[in-house]
């Protein structure tokens, strides 16, 4: 997992098993510092924005308009994009993994401002931007404090966020983007992509059918699989298993992973359905591969 260096402080006084698990921004001063957008994972990150301005927010084939104070929420399941319109944004947000909440049984996924195919975007009166506002001021003065127990008086302020929301009706500006077709293809691409690189055994890549990428991004899997196909002329199914198979190639290459592993790592059932994805593609087998890999590298040095 990417650790976040943007926000000094970061490691002072707090617990070591909360570490990289959660920070909180102010908008304006990251526009201020030069510092850009946050860099992190976004495939561990889970985000809520409290957020003034008028932007687009692309989701698949769709887009969303936002304007005026908005309370935003963003899975890392899905990729998005939001794209400024107009005037300075301002406000707050706030990034958290799943295990944040994972001693006290809450998985955010199962939120229905998180799912695939819901409208996390809630629009806000002006004294409900002020009393959410005065949430993330706390949390900005949390995050810097030495209170040793600072992550649990944070985790109630991210619950009492979400509890918000779900009192308040989602906004609802939806239309689609004029090229529905490029749209839902990079995001579909982005997806892919977000998956990768397999950094470790624990992790495993489960999305192995043009299925699992449409439920994702709440579209038919019909009109996915036509959309890549009139973008890019290959399937869904084809994107999908090149991925997969230059990832197979990293990992034989660069881990010392046994092919099991590297099997379960990659979605695969057993290692000789593995083997048999490999050969298809390669011509050869995976342990064959990883000594001529090997071999290679002996005779460069």
């Amino acid at each position: 997992m990417e650790k976040i260096t943007e926000q000094q402080g970061w490691l002072s006084g707090n617990l070591q098993s909360q570490t990289g698990q959660f920070n909180v921004y102010r908008i304006q001063d990251l526009a201020k510092s030069g510092m850009g957008p946050v860099r992190y994972n976004r495939r561990d990150f889970y985000k809520i924005s409290l957020y003034q301005g008028t932007s687009i927010y692309h989701y698949a084939d769709k887009s969303l308009e936002v304007s005026g104070s908005n309370l935003l929420f963003f899975s890392p399941k899905v990729p998005y994009t939001l794209e400024k319109i107009s005037g300075d944004n301002t406000g707050y947000f706030c990034i958290f993994t799943e295990d944040f909440f994972k001693e006290h049984r809450i998985n955010p996924a199962e939120l229905p401002m998180f799912r695939p195919g819901s409208k996390p975007f809630y629009a806000l009166k002006p004294e409900e931007q002020e009393e959410l506002g005065g949430i993330y001021r706390k949390m900005l003065k949390e995050i810097e404090s030495d209170y040793l127990y600072k992550y649990d008086l944070i985790r109630n302020y991210v619950i009492e966020l979400i509890h918000f929301a779900l009192k308040l009706q989602p906004s609802e500006t939806i239309f689609r983007h004029p090229d529905a077709n490029s749209r839902l293809t990079s995001v579909f691409t982005e997806l892919l992509e977000r998956q990768f690189p397999i950094e470790s055994t624990s992790y495993r890549f489960d999305m192995r059918s043009a299925g699992d990428f449409a439920g994702q991004l709440s579209v038919h899997v019909n009109h996915l699989n036509r959309a890549i196909r009139s973008t890019t002329g290959k399937t869904t199914t084809h994107h999908i298993n090149g991925r997969l198979y230059t990832e197979a190639k990293a990992l034989l290459k660069h881990t010392n992973w046994n092919i099991s592993e590297i099997a379960w790592c990659l979605g695969f059932e057993e290692a000789a359905h593995f083997n048999n994805f490999f050969r298809k593609h390669s011509g050869t087998t995976p342990t064959a591969y990883r000594l001529t890999k090997a071999a290679d590298s002996i005779q460069i040095q």
